[in-house]
């Protein structure tokens, strides 16, 4: 008789702690089984793709397809035009799950849930192929700041050189001789024709300490202009060959697209890149390709997708990604089923079946 109440005890903290899990298991069994769970999407290639007859094919979409199938789903696709909307949708509770290439940013994680990351990626750069027109990286060129420098370093080497000639000379050849403005000039003016290698005739120190300046500076000055010149022809020569833009440090100088309501106008935004909108990815590669703009950012595996299928022969992907993202599916927060989509997205993205997907779409991951 004693046990009873001791029973009863260890029965109610049971009930206590097993209410939340039968209560969860009750609420999956019942999204899985008595409602068709409506599934947000929007073209996104090669994550979300829509054919012809209507049906949806893509990395996310097939990811889906065997989380929805291994949990017993029943579902329908809507679909979206554009990410924001998308976005909207689910904190709206319009979709119980957003599939597309969604990336997590905490803005997004302010008014909505993410499942388990299925794939890591980040910004791509986007550029004309071959380069641009010639005559814009000569100019970019020759008013940098390093060009600057180069130019000032080369005449104040003349002027100190020159001013040597004349201290040394002023008092034994005339020709730098008749007051220190006229000597002084006189100076300079047979340092910079002696750097340029053109002849200066018998114009020229006569003195030992001044010719013992003069061969100095000749020999000098064959080094410093061939330095500067091979300097200046590697610089054209790899913009020429390569454009202006070899990775996101370059992008602040050129006039760069960015498609419209998605995390990339936040990441430059951030960066304080000025760029420019576009509704649609093409219409930003169309813009890119007509010159434009010069470089255009976005996510890097939809960049190169797009770029394959129709743009390969005259843009070209930069060898950099930057701002690292992670795609995942979008839900509702507080949504009754994220950690059983979680285990199963997981169990997904760690087979050799993802691997096999990643392989067919990307043709590596």
């Amino acid at each position: 008789m004693r046990l009873s109440p001791m029973l009863a005890a260890l029965t109610g903290t049971v009930l206590i702690f097993a209410g939340p899990c039968r209560a969860q298991t009750a609420a999956n069994a019942e999204v899985s089984s008595q409602r068709e769970l409506v599934i947000g999407t929007k073209e996104a290639p090669p994550f979300a793709m829509k054919a012809a007859d209507g049906t949806w094919q893509g990395i996310s979409i097939d990811l889906w397809r065997r989380v929805a199938d291994q949990l017993h789903l029943h579902y329908r696709f809507a679909e979206e035009p554009d990410v924001q909307e998308l976005i909207d949708g689910v904190a709206a509770g319009k979709f119980d799950v957003a599939v597309a290439a969604l990336t997590v940013t905490a803005g997004r994680e302010q008014i909505l849930d993410f499942t388990q990351p299925f794939y890591a990626t980040g910004l791509g750069i986007a550029v004309p192929a071959g380069g641009e027109a010639s005559w814009l990286p000569i100019i970019r060129t020759m008013t940098s700041f390093g060009f600057a420098q180069a130019i000032l370093a080369l005449i104040g080497l003349a002027l100190a050189v020159g001013f040597l000639v004349w201290l040394f000379e002023r008092r034994h050849n005339e020709d730098f001789g008749g007051g220190v403005a006229k000597g002084l000039s006189s100076g300079v003016w047979w340092s910079t024709v002696a750097m340029t290698q053109r002849s200066t005739g018998n114009f020229g120190p006569r003195t030992l300490l001044g010719r013992i300046v003069a061969i100095v500076w000749m020999i000098a000055s064959i080094v410093t202009i061939a330095v500067f010149t091979a300097s200046i022809t590697s610089v054209l020569t790899i913009k020429h060959l390569q454009g202006t833009v070899h990775g996101v440090s370059d992008l602040s100088a050129v006039r760069v697209g960015a498609l419209a309501g998605t995390s990339t106008e936040d990441t430059l935004s951030h960066m304080r890149i000025t760029y420019r909108k576009f509704a649609t990815l093409q219409d930003g590669l169309k813009a890119l390709r007509a010159h434009r703009i010069e470089a255009f950012v976005y996510d890097k595996p939809l960049l190169a997708w797009a770029i394959q299928q129709g743009f390969s022969s005259s843009i070209e992907l930069v060898d950099a990604t930057f701002a690292p993202q992670e795609y995942a599916f979008a839900m509702p927060g507080n949504s009754p089923f994220r950690k059983t989509l979680d285990v199963a997205i997981l169990d997904a993205i760690h087979s050799s079946w993802w691997e096999q997907t990643i392989f067919r779409y990307l043709g590596t991951r």
